[in-house]
């Protein structure tokens, strides 16, 4: 056999791309601009519809897709804002689960909140075998301190909302609403919080653009008959990451998304966005080219986690291209998964009847195996010219978290003999042949 070099999860750049983003540095625009909020409004029409070809330079457009979706510097910082426009302060709790990357958890403490871990289920969800959250222990954990739920789409598979939804609800009376404090920010956080009157769910969708599932409630919105949305349009606040490599790229970057509050205007909610990204300032570089239109004022002291526009125009195309890379991927799963029912190995299920995955990442398991066993083949496939990874190394195992997973047996237990094959658009039908024949001999 002869050996192939297979790279873990290169970004999938086209022409397109390349030259979108000359075009951005010729225009002498590269900051935040145009192209910045065409993005942001073709993201709110596909989140909405699944469709990337809808003219969102409109004026209709403009009004109907426009304030919905903001991009930011990453996927961290869209976590972060999310939180912070909730009210997320010292005192108050935040649920994360056990098995994720620590961006999840630090965008709570950064907040001052104190992060409670919940162990994942037993192997996973039954029929995805994702490491999703025990939704029983997650409702126990819930106390009046308790402010927010993070589930996380791992791989691009879907968590389990509706469950989330409804262990939440059964807490609604443990929930305190945080009171106005005279600040903008402040009267908004509190006016949010009132109106959902619970826990809030977020949605850490850093691995799921473009993934759907049907579920019987999106934030406060209850339906009599299950319907598909898409995520960003299922939790009550989303966040979106755009890092080299996901499967929809800007390089870096990242982007929030939230659902209509009644009372509360998308565009109230949009502009405080603006606001936490941009040092609190209320004019942003683009308004401030208009004629005589200079003077601005300072909100708050806050962050700078803005997008340039020389990101966008990476998104942009890449967002022309998205549905043709979701298309192959899908392709893409066949080999793996004929390969792992030969050899007796679980893995991650992208489609189920009611779930639509990205098809983000490609997980194993071998059963039986430890620690020991699972670097050993990961070290021969790497021996073969294959690059793998780890999703993830449970965070109560990380210093920053303690070093100790001893109360989270379930994530451990998955962890210990988990294996991320590649699983990039960059790979061809040879190549994932490769990588399959390299796993066999491998566990030989």
């Amino acid at each position: 056999m002869e050996k192939r070099i297979i790279p873990f999860s290169p970004p999938d750049i086209s022409e397109l791309e390349i030259a979108e983003v000359v075009d951005a540095l010729r225009s002498g625009w590269i900051t935040t601009g145009h192209r910045t909020k065409l993005l942001e409004r073709r993201l709110a029409a596909y989140i909405e519809t699944g469709r990337t070809d809808i003219d969102c330079q409109s004026r209709d457009a403009m009004d109907k897709y426009g304030g919905k979706v903001v991009c930011l510097s990453s996927g961290t910082a869209a976590e972060e804002l999310n939180l912070r426009l909730l009210g997320i302060r010292e005192g108050d709790e935040v649920l994360v689960p056990s098995y994720t990357y620590t961006s999840t958890a630090a965008a709570a403490i950064h907040c001052g909140a104190t992060v409670k871990f919940i162990d994942i289920q037993k192997d996973g969800d039954s029929s995805t075998h994702m490491p999703e959250m025990d939704y029983e222990k997650l409702e126990a954990a819930v106390t009046p301190k308790t402010k927010a739920v993070v589930a996380v789409d791992i791989g691009g598979v879907v968590a389990d909302y509706d469950r989330i939804f409804a262990a939440v609800e059964r807490k609604r009376d443990l929930f305190q609403t945080l009171a106005p404090d005279g600040t903008p920010l402040g009267n908004l956080s509190s006016r949010i919080q009132k109106t959902l009157g619970r826990v809030a769910v977020i949605s850490d969708s850093a691995h799921s653009l473009g993934a759907s599932r049907f579920v019987r409630r999106a934030g406060n919105e209850v339906f009599s008959t299950p319907v598909r949305r898409m995520t960003g349009a299922i939790a009550d606040f989303t966040s979106f990451s755009f890092h080299a490599v996901k499967n929809f790229t800007t390089g870096e970057g990242g982007a929030s998304t939230w659902l209509p509050l009644p009372g509360i205007e998308n565009a109230e909610i949009y502009k405080m966005f603006q606001l936490l990204s941009l040092h609190g300032q209320d004019k942003d570089a683009l308004s401030k080219t208009q004629l005589g239109n200079w003077e601005y004022d300072i909100i708050g002291p806050w962050y700078k986690s803005n997008m340039t526009d020389i990101m966008a125009a990476i998104g942009l195309r890449q967002l022309d291209r998205y549905p043709a890379l979701l298309k192959k991927r899908e392709t893409m799963l066949a080999p793996y998964d004929k390969v792992c029912k030969e050899l007796g190995l679980p893995h991650m299920i992208h489609h189920t009847d009611v779930m639509d995955s990205s098809k983000h990442l490609y997980l194993i398991r071998v059963p039986g195996a430890g620690e020991a066993e699972r670097n050993q083949i990961i070290e021969r496939m790497a021996e073969y010219g294959v690059s793998t990874n780890v999703h993830f190394k449970p965070l109560p195992m990380m210093t920053a978290y303690g070093r100790d997973c001893s109360a989270f047996p379930n994530a451990y237990d998955y962890y210990k003999n988990v294996i991320t094959l590649p699983f990039n658009t960059r790979m061809s039908q040879e190549d994932l042949e490769y990588v399959c024949e390299v796993l066999k001999r491998a566990l030989r």
